[in-house]
């Protein structure tokens, strides 16, 4: 297998998840115009492959909320190609704080290396720490597809990011980011995810936007959600 050469990005902050009503998220949405730019993409549809032990060890053990979880996905944004750049991302948290190596890969390079034949990039830290975990849990699988449509901020003079999820859906069946971006509702309609990312801390000025808009912090995993629904069906 060919590594890939392509620059890995690594990444170390705090993450908090609010669920916001459609109420909610407009006011949000106008509240935030004086103190964030909308990114150069707007509003893009991502999907993300979560990958998991036949036995679903890494959501069981994430459902449960302990002090340090992990998972590993591979992400696209819109459709995807087997030529189209792809991203795998290794995912930690710990005492509230997210540690992310991320790669980019193309679909076939990202199956052979979970086949175990190579490595996901060319060498150094982040290549050994993926396939450290890789070989750690032994046979990963395609487990879930998540799929959002979200619109991205960011700071201009600062680390300060927000995400805001749109539409959250989910699949257990056509496990392949080239077949579509369809799925099944993760929330109610027009409810969306806003996603807070600070390397320090939250500015006061965005404190008090959440607290006049009464959106609360909550803990929410989309893949973790889409595994409690889907255990709900089939019980």
């Amino acid at each position: 297998m060919a590594a890939v050469s392509n620059p890995v990005v690594v990444m170390k902050r705090y993450e908090m998840k609010y669920i916001m009503t459609p109420e909610q998220t407009a006011y949000f949405k106008k509240a935030v115009e004086e103190h964030m730019k909308i990114d150069k993409f707007g509003l893009i549809s991502i999907a993300s492959l979560y990958y998991d032990t036949p036995n679903y060890r890494l959501i069981r053990a994430s459902v449960e909320k302990p002090l340090f979880k992990e998972k590993i996905r591979l992400r696209s944004y819109g459709l995807a190609t087997d030529t189209s750049p792809v991203f795998l991302e290794l995912k930690r948290k710990a005492y509230g704080i997210v540690y992310k190596r991320r790669v980019q890969s193309t679909i076939p390079l990202v199956q052979k290396f979970f086949d175990c034949e190579g490595d996901i990039c060319a060498g150094g830290q982040i290549n050994k720490e993926i396939t450290t975990f890789r070989d750690y849990y032994q046979t990963l699988v395609p487990a879930c597809m998540i799929i959002y449509d979200r619109i991205a901020y960011f700071e201009p003079d600062g680390d300060l990011r927000l995400t805001i999820d749109h539409n959250p859906r989910y699949r257990f069946e056509d496990l392949d980011l080239t077949v579509s971006m369809e799925g099944e509702s993760l929330l109610r309609d027009g409810y969306t995810i806003l996603e807070v990312k600070v390397q320090q801390a939250v500015p006061l000025w965005l404190s008090e936007i959440l607290t006049k808009g009464r959106i609360y912090k909550g803990s929410f995993s989309k893949y973790g959600e889409a595994y409690r629904q889907q255990l709900l069906k089939v019980r």
